[in-house]
């Protein structure tokens, strides 16, 4: 039975991949922070299934023992600071984690040894301001916040690894991937439960930042399937994950909202000022040719597919609430 051990198991991406590991038959490991309550909630419905084990990624003794009592075949780096408005407000924060982290578990895993194989969860918005349309693997960096500053060191610290100590190390950059699962913080999330709310009287209006930005987005349960094939190849390498379209955040909300039967978004809609980032990205969109090619991964859920899985399972959300305070 092959190991894992998945840092961040208990996010989006975390509770998807260990669902899929689980369906291929691996044993599980998940490192958590020492905390008084356990945020679980995406991965409670696997909690009898899986290892939660301590560790933290600014302590280094904690991933050796993570790893040494663990003793994984596959590592995921899925662990950050990964909300863009936060990396303003807590850049040091952000870069200690989403940065430094890294390094702190690639020198755990050089350190403990043996036939690990390692993934970092790299991002698109390392592209920030784009060089070119669309992105590759080859596109140059040039990040526009400090949560895209601090995932570009990372992804650069795992090809240092990979070349300086011969680690089987890979990075995806991952373009925006979303699901019912999604932090509520995120704008995608934001829209489909305000979607819900709103058709259920909970709500009137929906606040918004930059209607026009344009993102590449996908679905996480299909971008799990990706990060695991890029640990089964010959040698390491690098991916870009991507769908290949590209749609605006209007268009999203246009989706969202008639999918809950609201034809016209825009009365329902403001633009909020205070949303908007001090350096935006206007437009991202991934190539994903070599992943197509070389891992034979294909992204199975489009955008209005994966905008009425998100509505539905938030409209479920609030009813379900909402009977619950009736009773």
């Amino acid at each position: 039975m092959p190991r894992a051990l998945i840092t961040g198991i208990t996010g989006q991406d975390g509770s998807y991949l260990a669902e899929f590991l689980l369906e291929k038959g691996y044993e599980v490991f998940g490192l958590v922070r020492r905390s008084s309550v356990l945020n679980d909630v995406r991965i409670r419905h696997l909690r009898d299934r899986i290892k939660l084990v301590d560790g933290d990624l600014l302590d280094q003794l904690s991933l050796l023992r993570a790893l040494e009592d663990s003793r994984p075949d596959e590592v995921y780096n899925l662990a950050a600071q990964s909300f863009v408005p936060t990396s303003f407000r807590q850049p040091v924060l952000t870069g200690e984690y989403t940065a430094l982290g890294v390094t702190k578990l690639l020198e755990a895993v050089r350190v403990v040894g043996g036939e690990m194989r390692f993934y970092q969860a790299s991002s698109s918005e390392m592209f920030g301001k784009v060089q070119e349309i669309p992105q590759t693997e080859r596109t140059p960096f040039y990040p526009r916040s400090p949560y895209g500053v601090a995932k570009t060191y990372g992804h650069w610290i795992v090809v240092n690894y990979r070349e300086s100590y011969g680690l089987y190390a890979c990075s995806g950059i991952m373009f925006n991937h979303e699901s019912p699962r999604r932090g509520l913080e995120f704008v995608t999330r934001k829209i489909s439960d305000a979607v819900a709310r709103i058709k259920l009287g909970l709500q009137p209006r929906l606040g918004l930042g930059n209607l026009d930005a344009r993102r590449d987005w996908g679905y996480a349960g299909d971008y799990v399937r990706a990060m695991w094939l890029m640990l089964q190849q010959p040698s390491p390498d690098d991916y870009v994950v991507a769908t290949g379209e590209t749609h605006s955040i209007s268009e999203f909300a246009e989706l969202a909202f008639a999918h809950a039967g609201m034809q016209n978004w825009r009365d329902f809609v403001d633009v909020d000022p205070a949303m908007l980032r001090p350096a935006d990205i206007e437009i991202l969109v991934g190539d994903a040719r070599k992943a197509r090619e070389l891992l034979g991964w294909e992204p199975t859920v489009r955008l209005p597919e994966l905008v009425g899985m998100m509505v539905d399972a938030d409209l479920d959300l609030q009813r379900a609430a909402l009977s619950a305070s009736a009773r």
